[in-house]
This record gives structure tokens, sequence and C-alpha cells, in this order.
């Protein structure tokens, strides 16, 4: 499991997509893309990703998805995500 976090979080767009989600609440794929530049298309892939790696789950709303940081993430994967947020300050 810690091989696919890790390769999930390599990615560029994935690892700001879930910086936007640390202030731990839902945002919208339409969110995400504006914020982020990306294709609906593409910022929906990045999400699967991160969703196949259990870091973030999501939620219907109407015609929208909405994502967020699983809260019960195991505290190995809490400490790898903050890890990651803070490392990428420090770049």
């Amino acid at each position: 499991m810690i091989v696919s976090v890790l390769s999930a979080l390599a990615e560029p767009t994935r690892l700001e997509a879930i910086r936007l989600l640390s202030d731990g609440s839902e945002h919208c794929v339409c969110e995400l893309m504006r914020k982020l530049g990306a294709t609906q298309s593409r910022m929906s892939r990045h999400m699967q990703v991160l969703k196949q790696a259990g870091l973030v789950v999501d939620r219907r709303d109407a015609q929208w998805v909405r994502y967020r940081i699983r809260t019960d993430l195991p505290p190995h994967l809490r400490a790898l995500l903050t890890a990651a947020l803070v490392e990428e300050v420090m770049a």
C-alpha cells in the first residue's frame, strides 16, 4: 500500500490536489480543475489515482463529485502526507 501512496504523491498535480484538500474541507473537481489548471478528464484521473491509493474519498453531489482526504487515514499515512506537504513547502 505504501508504494501506491508514494507513487500517487510523486506526481506534482496530485500533490497539489492533496495540498488543496489538506484544509479539511470538500472540494469539487471543478474547483480543483480551476486552481490546478487541469482539464476535467485529467483531474478526474488524478483523483481516481489518489482514491485508489486510499488517500481520498469522494461524494456525489448532483452533477458534481466532491473529494476530501480520508478522515480515517492510518497514522503512518497521515504522517507521510504531512511530511510530503512540509517538504514541498521547504523545497
